[in-house]
């Protein structure tokens, strides 16, 4: 081999890296790969949902759900159901509990246990008082609206995109959903550190049932180590139960399916923080 040829043939291989660099980039992308270390996977969220409704307790009205994930930039990482296939729970709260996933990560903050002052942790249900009319944050409910186009895949369906919800293909992973919803059932997830590394949402039964299903399954997964809050006396995300909800406040109206005696339990029943895994 001469040293054109040798030259040709680096200069061949140099091109052929740079193709399949390339190629593996775009697959990259188009899979929707995101950063989700130190959230519960597919497996791990499906097995904590389906033990919470499965043990019953949770007040409503007895519905199978959906929840999701999001990491802390707000992307899916896991949506997974809790009954025998995706047509057991009420179709459109696919969609909310990822709403509800990206609403309270995207207003919680970072802090250390049990220092509320240094950061504050607000489920999606402590919105709802701020939103009404008269309240600081009215209209913060319309603004970061959801994706349909990243909620549902392809809109004709016809790359088979429906029969993959709720599994670990399904097309909301790795996409960004946005969405603000302002009722029970999105709570922040901080690791043992206090670090806030994303939220759940769970949806499929009233509100407040939402709320206590995502309770359990955080405690589940070892991610509540709650700075702060503004529920039970300002120590966590709990919902205050108020009927009416005053405007600009932190409350949330009674569901009245039996959930008020639960939740004013949840923090004793299953308590945050690092030490009560």
């Amino acid at each position: 081999m001469n040293i054109q040829e040798l030259r040709t043939r680096i200069l061949q291989a140099v091109l052929l890296g740079g193709i399949m660099s390339a190629a593996a980039i775009a697959s990259a992308a188009s899979s929707g790969n995101v950063d989700c270390r130190g959230l519960p996977s597919y497996d791990a969220l499906k097995s904590a949902l389906v033990n919470v409704i499965s043990s019953g307790g949770n007040g409503g009205l007895g519905n199978d759900e959906w929840a999701s994930v999001v990491n802390r930039d707000g992307q899916v990482c896991a949506v997974a159901f809790s009954g025998t296939n995706r047509a057991s729970q009420w179709p459109g709260s696919r969609v909310i509990s990822a709403q509800k996933a990206n609403t309270a990560n995207s207003f919680s903050l970072n802090g250390v246990y049990p220092n509320a002052g240094a950061g504050r942790s607000l489920a999606t249900g402590n919105l709802y008082g701020l939103v009404q009319p008269g309240g600081s944050l009215f209209g913060l409910q319309f603004s970061n609206p959801v994706d349909t186009a990243v909620a549902y895949g392809d809109p004709n369906h016809s790359d088979g995109s429906a029969n993959q919800y709720g599994t670990s293909d399904d097309p909301l992973v790795g996409q960004f959903i946005g969405g603000v919803n302002v009722f029970g059932g999105g709570l922040a997830l901080y690791d043992k550190n206090g670090q806030l590394v994303g939220a759940i949402g769970a949806s499929g039964d009233t509100s407040c049932a939402d709320h206590i299903i995502a309770w359990r399954v955080r405690d589940a997964v070892g991610l509540d180590n709650i700075p702060g809050g503004v529920g039970d006396n300002f120590t966590n995300d709990n919902l205050i139960l108020v009927d009416p909800v005053k405007p600009n406040t932190f409350e949330h109206p009674l569901c009245g399916f039996g959930e008020e005696d639960i939740i004013a339990q949840l923090a004793a029943t299953y308590p945050i923080g690092p030490n009560n895994q």
